[in-house]
This record gives C-alpha cells, sequence and structure tokens, in this order.
C-alpha cells in the first residue's frame, strides 16, 4: 500500500516525459510575422504542430505560465491579473491540450517542451522565468535546458518534490494499465485524490470532469512517459535556479533536490494539488516574492 501511494505522489506531482532530457540542439520554431502586444497568438511547434498562447502584458522578466497534464492555460486566470501588473506574462496550450494540436506521432515531456520554446523564440522573449504546474514542472525544466541564456529561474507548483523518488515496475505498470484500458475511469479517481480535504466539492467536480474529458490516448501516453523522466538529469541540465510552492500534501525533499540543483521550496499547508484553485491568493503572493528573489538573483526567499 506504501508504494502504491508513494507512486501515486509522484504521479500527483505531475503529470509527463520519456527516459530523460538528452543534451540536443535548440530546435524551436523560428517564425518571422510580428507577434501581437497581447491576445491569442498561434505558433508552430518544431514538428509543425500548432501551438497556442496568450499574451498578457509585456515586462521583465517575463513568465511564461505552462499547465499540467490534462489541463490547460485557463487554470491560470486567478493569477494572470495580478501577475501581469508587475512583469509579463504569457499562458501556453501546449500541444494536446486546449487550443493546441494534437497531431503528434511521440508523446514525451522534451516534446512539450519544444512547444514552450516556439511561444518564446516567437515573441522574441529574454530574461524569462518559466512557471509550470504539475507536470508543467517536468516541462519547464526541458525549457531551461532548451534556451540558456534565454530562461533564467524555473518555478514549480505542487510538482518535483524529489529527484530521488524510486518507482516499483510491477505498481507502475499496474497503475498505467489502468489509463489505458479504461482512461475516464482512472482519470476520474485519480484527478479526485489529489484535492485537499477542505476543497470545494464543486471545484473538484468541475475539474475532474474538465480533465478526464480531453484525449485519453494522449493522456495515457504521457503518463508512461512520465515515470521514465529523470528528474535528477533534468534538474542539473536546466542551469538555472529552480523553486517550487508546493502543498503539504506530499513532502518535498528539498535536500535531495539540492544534490542536482540551486533548489528552494515555499510550502502552503492544509491545500491539495490544485494550488492555482485551491489557494489562489497564497499561491499569487507566493509567485510574486518568488519571481522577485530569482530577479534580484537573492538566494533565499
Amino acid at each position: 500500500m506504501l508504494t502504491r501511494i508513494t507512486l501515486v505522489f509522484a504521479l500527483c506531482a505531475l503529470i509527463t516525459s520519456c527516459s530523460g532530457p538528452a543534451v540536443q540542439e535548440q530546435t524551436t520554431a523560428v517564425v518571422e510575422a510580428p507577434a501581437p502586444a497581447t491576445g491569442l497568438v498561434i505558433v508552430q511547434a518544431p514538428d509543425g504542430v500548432e501551438i497556442a498562447a496568450t499574451v498578457y502584458s509585456a515586462g521583465d522578466p517575463t513568465l511564461i505560465l505552462v499547465h499540467g497534464w490534462m489541463c490547460d492555460q485557463t487554470y491560470w486566470n486567478t493569477q494572470v491579473s495580478a501577475l501581469s501588473q508587475l512583469f509579463g506574462v504569457v499562458t501556453v496550450d501546449v500541444a494536446g491540450h486546449g487550443l493546441s494540436g494534437t497531431d503528434r506521432q511521440k508523446w514525451t515531456i522534451s516534446s512539450l517542451g519544444d512547444d514552450v520554446g516556439a511561444v518564446i523564440a516567437h515573441l522574441h522573449l529574454q530574461n524569462v522565468i518559466v512557471i509550470g504546474h504539475s507536470m508543467g514542472g517536468r516541462v519547464a525544466l526541458e525549457v531551461a535546458r532548451l534556451m540558456p541564456g534565454t530562461v533564467v529561474g524555473v518555478i514549480g507548483i505542487d510538482t518535483l518534490q524529489d529527484a530521488d523518488q524510486k518507482w516499483d515496475p510491477e505498481e507502475t505498470e499496474s497503475l498505467l494499465a489502468g489509463f489505458e484500458q479504461d482512461f475516464d475511469a482512472a482519470c476520474d479517481s485519480f484527478v479526485r485524490s489529489m484535492f485537499g480535504t477542505q476543497a470545494d466539492q464543486a471545484l473538484v467536480d468541475r475539474v475532474a470532469a474538465d480533465m478526464c474529458s480531453g484525449p485519453g490516448t494522449i493522456g495515457a501516453a504521457l503518463l508512461r512517459n512520465y515515470v521514465d523522466y529523470d528528474v535528477a538529469s533534468a534538474f542539473k541540465n536546466a542551469g538555472v535556479p529552480v523553486r517550487c510552492v508546493n502543498a503539504d500534501k506530499w513532502p518535498t525533499n528539498i535536500e535531495a533536490n539540492r544534490k542536482y540543483a540551486d533548489f528552494d521550496a515555499v510550502i502552503l499547508p492544509g491545500y491539495g494539488h490544485f494550488l492555482m484553485q485551491e489557494a489562489p491568493e497564497e499561491l499569487t503572493q507566493a509567485l510574486i516574492k518568488t519571481v522577485n528573489a530569482i530577479a534580484a538573483g537573492d538566494p533565499h526567499q
């Protein structure tokens, strides 16, 4: 039982990629058309998939907000107003989610990093901090690896809890098989388990229905890819400060993570995985403080 709980925790901290972030050349698409000052923008990822993003404001630094598994950019709606008054803010739908395309042959965190990189390249952004919820935390590490000098920091939201997390092969295979055999049922149970005990039931129902209505084949493929992702190597290859704002539903192993990166974390007690919805004001204030610390080069938050 403990092994399964640990496994579910690690997946919850998610939510995708392959056997780890191999070093590769930056492959972000270059689009010559001028980017809009604000509003929706559609760019092409390196493999041709259309990627949707929304520009809310221009500023320095620019925050790129990346959603989690089976979510979309609207999950940041409660943060963008306050953040865009202080910083540049862009939200992104990675491929297979939201308004972005689904015509991709292989679903990996690495490819989702390419999606975000394509948006950054299209907008000609510099001094970028990538903020990723859940699976988006891994995606953020990929973007930092792809765009050294452009990305100056990564902030994870309830993610990247333990780079030394080990997976039990049998438990992992059993859990993943459940998503592949009956995605809707497995997804519904999975999503509901991630909320804090104080979460509003209407919110839980709404998020579960939304996430589990997405393309199950893509969701299952991303989960299978996620369990092979090498977080420790990703920390090392990111080459930037990594900070997290995590709930206390699952423990964050700060000391383990510090073996691989300049890492620190703020813990918001009493909440579950969806901090954007469960603790919107607390998360926003923690993000503002953390962004300012990274921008100032302050090692302490």
